[in-house]
């Protein structure tokens, strides 16, 4: 039954999040919002819905460990799968992508996020540090986001619409449901999700930390992919690394910082001795394409794949 509850919360996150993603973007595409802002913050925030509400109900629930699992397990999963199952589809010439600034800061916010874990666990002074970063971050990618537009240069509407399948035409009144529904379907998916993944810890003996690292991290992950394969089959590299880089950051920011505020969150001693450092390393392999415009070609996809299939089969056997 455990695994029905967390199969049926996971389909409805996953809907719940797309039918946000969509309406919001449709909206704001409609009031002329101009799209590469709208894919810095709106698509941002909206993939990664599900790990704030995962994050939310865990802390909520006394199952904290869940929550820093799969921030960090999505982060790992965001670079060795999302980026490695749509290298297998299409290969993503990056030559043409400009990402270096903001992987920088995706970089820098990961080492700011590892050192204030070694002060861990996370409270809510954590968490204001956090969020004041995710302040900083968001205006200056919304500076560059405007500077660019103003440069003739950036994300084109009808592109980010395709992407997202949203519709700037769409009825104001449909663009409104599908952003309520999928406010009211991001928390019972999350409850659902996490009373299924609590109880399955609890049978096989696995840690919350463990679950939230593979099973919800995961789970939670596929709104990214789901964007990112898009984005490649479109050819469009850059909405498929700034995706990667921007729901890393919001990861971090956004979703530890607000779970701070329900609840101490502590930390294993694993995430300071090994997953911390998985996370850093895969975010630094990405730093290879955004800097040397190598393409992300399929050996590259089976060679981040086959990373992760060793990651995960090394985390249930430690």
């Amino acid at each position: 039954m455990e695994f029905v509850l967390v199969a049926v919360g996971l389909v409805i996150l996953v809907l719940a999040g797309d039918s946000l993603v969509k309406g919001a973007v449709s909206l704001s595409l409609k009031l002329g919002v101009p799209a590469l802002i709208v894919s810095v913050t709106i698509v941002g925030f909206g993939t990664s819905a599900p790990e704030m509400l995962i994050a939310i109900q865990s802390a909520l629930k006394g199952a904290p460990g869940i929550a820093l699992g799969n921030v960090v397990g999505s982060n790992t999963a965001n670079v060795l799968l999302v980026l490695g199952v749509p290298a297998l589809i299409y290969a993503m010439d990056t030559g043409g992508s400009d990402t270096r600034r903001i992987y920088l800061m995706m970089m820098g916010v990961s080492v700011i996020f590892v050192a204030l874990a070694f002060m861990g666990p996370f409270y809510i002074w954590h968490g204001l540090v956090l969020l004041a970063l995710l302040a900083v971050m968001l205006g200056d990618n919304l500076y560059c986001a405007l500077r660019s537009r103003n440069n003739g240069n950036g994300i084109d509407a009808d592109v980010l619409a395709d992407i997202e399948d949203a519709d700037p035409h769409m009825a104001t009144w449909k663009m409104a449901a599908y952003i309520i529904a999928g406010i009211i379907g991001l928390p019972i998916g999350a409850q659902l999700m996490i009373d299924g993944a609590v109880v399955i810890a609890d049978r096989f003996g696995l840690s919350e930390e463990v679950i939230g690292l593979t099973l919800v991290a995961i789970g939670t992950s596929l709104p990214e992919l789901a964007t990112t394969v898009m984005a490649a089959i479109r050819r469009q590299a850059a909405v498929a690394l700034g995706n990667v880089i921007g729901s890393n950051m919001f990861n971090l920011l956004a979703i530890m910082g607000v779970a701070s505020f329900f609840g101490p969150i502590p930390v294993a001693t694993e995430f300071l001795t090994f997953h911390f450092w998985v996370m850093l390393g895969s975010s630094a392999l990405v730093g290879l394409f955004v800097f040397t415009r190598l393409s992300i070609t399929r050996i590259w996809g089976i060679a981040f794949l086959a990373l992760y299939v060793v990651y995960i089969v090394q985390l249930l056997h430690r």
